[in-house]
């Protein structure tokens, strides 16, 4: 990727600089019903069928967006074509995890919308899969991204501590610190784009190891 030349994926949160106190409190119960829905979107579809010889078997598939990552893949590989619905929808999709996630982590006091983007932005551009995708790398970029994983894996462990201590300095001053703010935001931009590179199959630049 050229200097100076952006990454074809932006993720940013705007700062609230005055929370409130009794819905930071009570979180995790206010996300709850916002929390279904999306677990909903995501969940794992299941059927339990009987064979011949009597014995119950569970197949499960992977959902909607693992639905989706495996058929871009298809695409990708064997028609060079990334249908811009599958990709819009994919993207509307995060966009709303997005949201979800950020009022879980106590980024911002305004509740999940599913259709406004709010204060949580991302924005990623549409590829041109033939001329601007190599069309084997789907095969193995979540290998490639392994690096990423494990970095990422510990950055989230340090994200649950920060979530803490930031929800007790929003019950004493109101205000989630600035630092702790930009750190949570970063890692999250951190994993915005490694996913659309891994799983959303966008962009073949690889990701940064950058919170900026």
């Amino acid at each position: 990727m050229a200097e100076n030349v952006p990454y074809p994926v932006q993720f940013d949160i705007e700062y609230q600089s005055k929370m409130d106190r009794l819905t930071s409190f009570f979180r995790p119960i206010w996300a709850i019903p916002i929390l279904i829905v999306l677990g909903l979107l995501n969940a794992a579809g299941s059927a339990r069928h009987v064979t011949e010889a009597g014995v119950s078997v569970e197949s499960t598939a992977g959902g909607i967006a693992a639905g989706l990552f495996a058929a871009t893949v298809l695409m990708i590989v064997f028609r060079q074509r990334y249908p811009r619905w599958w990709f819009d929808f994919a993207l509307e999709l995060a966009r709303f995890s997005a949201r979800v996630t950020a009022y879980l982590l106590l980024l911002t006091d305004r509740y999940p919308s599913t259709v406004e983007q709010q204060s949580v932005h991302l924005e990623v551009a549409y590829p041109d899969a033939e001329h601007g995708l190599n069309r084997w790398l789907p095969l193995v970029k979540w290998l490639l991204a392994l690096p990423h994983f494990i970095i990422l894996g510990l950055l989230v462990i340090a994200v649950m501590v920060v979530t803490l201590v930031a929800w007790l300095a929003i019950l004493i001053t109101g205000a989630y610190p600035r630092p702790l703010f930009d750190f949570v935001v970063g890692v999250g931009r951190w994993a915005t784009r490694v996913w659309a590179y891994a799983f959303l199959l966008s962009t073949d630049d690889y990701p940064p190891f950058s919170l900026r």
